[in-house]
């Protein structure tokens, strides 16, 4: 085989062929769906395979978020094979294949290593709880369809000075495709034909080992494509892989190359590290690898600054509930992610303030408002998500202070079950009266009879019997001099 040229890499003439009987994959655990797509183009006369993260997974007993297509036909080859099918992408195209709320990925081999920065999808991109629910998942939805008949402008690969690809768009063989995959692991291929696998780079060992390498020159890779530091992040969190040589101390020297991603992409790879249930462990990667600082830097100077703070326990206990909300197939929100990760900028930036101006919700929305530019310099946070955060944090005086039946109206509010839930976090670590959230829990629980007496014995006892305020900070009153949502 050929492989790229710019990436430094070698490989066999031919792949290593799996035979069925010597692997685990079973049609039975791939999308029916998937195999109506990989039989059609193979009755078309066309190459199909199933690749990527898909096969990865099956061999290490996890269910698959999706299932994903390589093929030597071209998009509109495909187009006319499926009259369910969609073609996206401005520069290279891919083929959508829809069944219901299912979507097979369908791509054309291709030449060179890597998709097109911010425009093509990736790999194997995980898929979140709430895709397709409603706009509020945090997801773009794909690019608009090329106009019919409209040619791609660019048929070649270019890259920047720094060897960050710029452009990729060129077709290819499937002895090629393999070196736009990133890391061995997600560069198998799976022949519908006899139900092989061809594997051109090791990547069956690697499974078995849990290694995760790069293919090619790890350095020319990362300058390719700096996210790729973030995905491997991601695995080592999900899959519990090592990273292997290179392409682990390749990180450290390279990782300010991050900062010239595009902020929308690396708001996505936000959620994809935090929101597909491996919040908790990719917190501690990313800080352990230093890339935290490159994502958000505020966030990991309050964390270095403040260690062990109940700010610290409020992220990693948030992240664990994310967690578990998604292995039980719950929704989950970027707004409350983006809540938590910014808890700590956004208390200091209120007890930067006199001590007079902590308790008024004015100051602690100019905290929410400083806490999110500081972190829109490197991520993009979509507005819906910036407006959600500051909505739950003006709800938290009024949750901790609850003022006979005007409380009742909270219960209306769109964001309520949001606040509530960061309610009950901080009472549940000891930043907020853990009676004020037994309170609005029981509330919850009864009828609307009940419910007014509650609030009617609350008001003659004279409300909660503490002043508004406190934008979800420990309730206990500290000098400044010690740390904000400190011990």
């Amino acid at each position: 085989m050929n492989p790229d040229p710019d990436s430094g890499a070698t490989a066999p003439a031919v792949p290593r062929i799996i035979a069925r009987a010597e692997h685990s994959i079973s049609r039975k655990n791939i999308s029916p769906n998937a195999l109506r797509v990989l039989y059609r183009l193979r009755d078309g006369g066309h190459q199909a395979f199933l690749v990527g993260g898909c096969l990865r997974d099956l061999l290490l007993g996890v269910e698959p978020k999706d299932f994903d297509v390589a093929t030597s036909a071209r998009p509109e080859e495909v187009k006319r094979l499926f009259r369910n099918c969609r073609l996206i992408g401005r520069r290279f195209r891919l083929a959508h294949v829809f069944y219901g709320q299912e979507i097979i990925e369908v791509a054309t081999f291709r030449a060179a290593s890597a998709p097109s920065q911010g425009e093509e999808p990736e790999e194997d991109p995980d898929i979140l709880p709430e895709v397709g629910a409603s706009e509020d998942n945090g997801v773009e939805p794909p690019l608009p369809p090329p106009d019919e008949g409209e040619e791609d402008e660019d048929t070649d690969r270019v890259l920047d000075e720094g060897g960050r690809i710029l452009r990729d768009n060129t077709y290819g063989t499937v002895e090629e495709d393999v070196w736009r995959r990133d890391f061995t692991c997600n560069a198998l291929y799976y022949n519908i034909e006899d139900f092989s696998l061809w594997d051109y780079v090791g990547a069956m060992d690697d499974i078995q080992a849990r290694r995760l390498r790069l293919i090619g020159d790890a350095e020319q890779r990362y300058r390719e494509d700096p996210v790729r530091m973030l995905r491997a992040a991601r695995f080592e969190a999900k899959l519990g892989f090592t990273i292997d040589g290179e392409t682990e101390s390749k990180i450290g020297p390279l990782r300010h190359l991050l900062t010239e991603v595009p902020t929308a992409r690396l708001f996505d790879e936000t959620l994809k590290l935090f929101l597909t249930g491996h919040g908790a462990r990719s917190l501690e990667v990313l800080r352990r690898r230093e890339l935290l600082g490159v994502l958000y830097p505020s966030v990991d100077r309050y964390l270095r600054k403040h260690p062990g703070s109940l700010v610290e326990q409020l992220l990693k206990a948030g992240l664990e509930n994310t967690d578990a909300r998604v292995a039980s197939g719950k929704t989950v929100t970027p707004t409350f992610l983006f809540t938590l990760l910014l808890y700590g900028p956004i208390a200091e930036y209120i007890e930067r303030q006199p001590p007079q101006k902590w308790d008024d919700v004015g100051t602690i929305l100019d905290g929410c408002d400083h806490a999110v530019r500081a972190a829109q310099e490197r991520v993009q946070i979509p507005k819906r998500f910036a407006l959600g955060l500051r909505e739950m944090f003006a709800l938290q005086p009024r949750l901790e202070h609850p003022r006979g039946r005007r409380a009742l109206r909270l219960l209306e509010q769109s964001r309520f079950r949001a606040a509530f839930d960061l309610l009950l976090l901080r009472a549940q670590i000891g930043m907020a009266p853990p009676e004020v959230a037994q309170w609005w829990t029981r509330l919850q629980q009864v009828g609307e009879e009940e419910r007014g007496q509650m609030a009617d014995a609350l008001e003659q006892r004279g409300g909660s019997g503490r002043r508004e305020g406190g934008g979800g900070r420990p309730r206990r009153r500290r000098r400044r001099a010690r740390p904000a949502g400190g011990e």
